[in-house]
């Protein structure tokens, strides 16, 4: 099914299908796509530091967004990702042993990138997931702008390492997926509003991932789309 200009429409309208998606991604994920011992969660999540997780700071990082990075024992400090159950807007992935969170699936919407603050918000939430040991895979529907103009996992790898990534082309959506270990890896696809969504990995553990259907996902919350919606996308 082909992407849509999500920028055609106001941000409420867009917000209907942010929820149909992730709704859509939580059910494939429990529906066969996660092993047994991992579900899916809708869920709201405020991240925040304090004692309980072990992070580590930042060191020297390759320009290559695909590169590794040593984060050394050395510096560590301690962190705490808070979860918090309310109405769902992104996916938690838990491991039925303690059920523990393992991986966080955000679907960017307008507002995390409408202002400064904003960016700076969802940057640093991904920035804390990550050196949590969380894995993280971010969908962005919309093209870059003059705030993150290498998209969103730009303005990520930057916070992480301090090492700009080249701009991209100004009609790319990205899909950006980060593995979360001793090194933190970045696997980055892009498309263009018309291609069809790529599927993309999701960490689990390191090394160890599955494949999240996007492309049928997509096409599953589109099916629940206001007809009147869709017009103002499909003019």
């Amino acid at each position: 099914m082909p992407l849509h200009d999500w920028t055609r429409v106001e941000a409420g309208i867009f917000h209907d299908f942010h929820f149909e998606l992730i709704h859509a991604i939580k059910k494939a994920l429990n529906g066969g796509v996660l092993p047994a011992d991992y579900y899916a969660t809708a869920e709201q999540i405020s991240a925040g530091r304090g004692p309980d997780v072990l992070a580590l700071h930042r060191g020297d990082a390759p320009g290559a967004s695909t590169a590794t990075l040593p984060r050394p024992a050395a510096t560590a400090e301690r962190h705490r990702v808070r979860i918090r159950q309310r109405p769902g807007n992104r996916i938690v992935v838990r491991h039925v042993s303690g059920d523990r969170p393992v991986a966080v699936i955000e679907v960017v919407s307008r507002s995390n990138k409408d202002t400064s603050a904003n960016l700076s918000m969802f940057v640093d939430k991904a920035d804390d997931f990550l050196r949590a040991g969380v894995h993280l895979l971010v969908i962005d529907l919309f093209p870059p702008g003059r705030r993150d103009p290498s998209g969103i996992h730009g303005a990520i790898w930057h916070r992480l390492f301090r090492r700009r990534v080249e701009a991209i082309d100004g009609a790319a959506l990205s899909f950006a997926s980060y593995e979360s270990d001793d090194y933190i890896r970045a696997y980055v696809r892009h498309a263009a509003v018309g291609d069809a969504l790529p599927d993309v990995p999701l960490f689990l553990a390191p090394d160890a991932r599955v494949q999240v259907p996007l492309e049928a996902a997509y096409a599953e919350a589109w099916s629940c789309y206001p007809e009147a919606s869709r017009e103002r996308l499909l003019a």
